[in-house]
């Protein structure tokens, strides 16, 4: 069973290239190798880093923090590791964008092959879109707002600029969700906070 992972603090690299089938981004992730540490974070510059690497763009994505209770990560071979800025960061997936700069509520997909579990009894944050599917908060942002905290999630929907039909709830599941992309792509939003959400089911 993976570990509890719930309120840890993260950090994450987009390097976006121009594939085959449009713009697509590789992931890179701090977790679980250190909690992002703010004195090399700040210092990061996304220019030098897409330059340095050959990307198109490099998109600093953080710090952020699980919502979710435990990942559990399809085995397979040690994911490959390197350092950016002195933060030494896994590759985690492979992101196809729906465009160079894709805009809050857009749909993108994620191959992540893991699986998000979100215990019962513990309060979870959805969006619900106009066709009544449901987007679960993986990952709260403080790319966008700083002062973000776990304890203003609740209430956020009083604060997200939500399209027409779209809805924000908080609410305390009586059974454990999982959202299992092991053998298939995720499907994942953002709001226009940064925070991130995949779709259930």
């Amino acid at each position: 069973m993976a570990d509890e992972v719930f309120g840890k603090r993260y950090g994450e690299i987009l390097l976006v290239t121009n594939g085959e089938a449009g713009p697509e981004a590789t992931v890179y992730n701090t977790f679980p190798l250190n909690d992002c540490p703010a004195e090399l974070w700040d210092r990061l510059d996304a220019a030098d880093i897409a330059e340095r690497n050959g990307a198109v763009a490099a998109l600093l994505n953080g710090p952020r923090y699980w919502v979710m209770s435990r990942i559990e990560k399809s085995s397979g071979a040690e994911l490959p590791r390197t350092s950016f800025g002195g933060l030494e960061m896994y590759r985690q997936a492979t992101v196809r964008l729906s465009s160079m700069n894709p805009a809050p509520y857009g749909v993108n997909t994620v191959d992540r092959q893991a699986a998000f579990i979100f215990d019962a009894g513990r309060e979870v944050y959805e969006l619900v879109d106009p066709d009544g599917r449901r987007w679960i908060m993986q990952t709260y942002s403080q790319t966008v707002d700083k002062h973000l905290e776990l304890a203003d999630l609740p209430g956020l929907g009083m604060r997200l600029s939500l399209p027409p039909g779209w809805q924000y709830r908080a609410h305390t599941p009586e059974q454990t969700i999982v959202v299992d992309t092991r053998d298939r792509d995720a499907t994942v939003t953002q709001d226009d906070l940064a925070n991130t959400y995949s779709l259930i089911g």
